[in-house]
């Protein structure tokens, strides 16, 4: 089944990762009504987008993470923010905090950290994918860098760097549907405590997000085989 139609699974599962990723941003839309193009909701207009795009970004993702951040966030922000502020790191504090995580850092503190998050992506790092996912998910969600689909962005970079360091090389499983299902939010909180403890806690979350991600892609699968 995936030997002949894997661009198919892979498609269905870029269409319900995205739906996943703006109901995590607090816009949950039915997947039927998606598939109809029935909905105006720039944050799932935003998604989509960015899910869209992964394919054409992911060969750039270990050389230029940075580009490649600020191309997901001009997708994802379109109708969220000012024009200027799209695709480019904010300045001032983040004006949101949708998930209850509490003041972001500073933008220079938030500039070190993802600098040092580029140099992890491009450098020759031995962590296996998943825990190096984990970590960009949780850097970009806490770190907040534009201050805006912050989250969406977040979640993107994770199937990101899910396929590219071989983990998902077909881009098959949407690793957004498990985290919809899972206590996000608690989950990068426990990271946010800077503990071995609760990156460990988070990083086992994102396990558990992945092994729900392939129950979604059986599911999809099956669906087709009926079809």
């Amino acid at each position: 089944m995936l030997r002949r139609r894997s661009p198919e699974v892979s498609a269905e599962a870029a269409l319900r990762g995205a739906r996943a990723s703006a109901a995590l941003a607090g816009d949950d839309v039915p997947l039927d009504a998606l598939r109809r193009g029935e909905v105006s909701s720039p944050v799932v207009q935003g998604a989509l987008r960015a899910s869209a795009e992964l394919g054409r970004l992911g060969p750039t993702w270990r050389s230029a993470p940075r580009q490649v951040l600020a191309r997901v966030h001009t997708l994802a922000a379109v109708g969220l923010a000012d024009e200027a502020d799209i695709g480019r790191p904010r300045t001032g504090a983040a004006p949101a905090d949708p998930l209850g995580l509490g003041a972001a850092p500073s933008a220079e503190q938030a500039a070190a950290r993802m600098d040092a998050l580029f140099a992890l992506l491009t450098g020759q790092t031995k962590a296996p994918a998943l825990v190096l996912a984990a970590v960009v998910h949780a850097e970009l969600a806490v770190l907040r860098p534009f201050g805006i689909a912050d989250g969406v962005v977040a979640r993107a970079a994770e199937r990101l760097t899910l396929v590219e360091y071989g983990l998902d090389p077909k881009s098959l499983v949407p690793v957004e549907v498990g985290h919809l299902e899972l206590p996000y939010a608690e989950g990068l909180r426990a990271y946010l405590l800077g503990t071995g403890e609760g990156v460990a806690a988070w990083v086992r979350q994102c396990a558990s997000a992945v092994t729900l991600g392939v129950r979604e892609t059986t599911a999809i699968c099956e669906a087709m085989q009926r079809a």
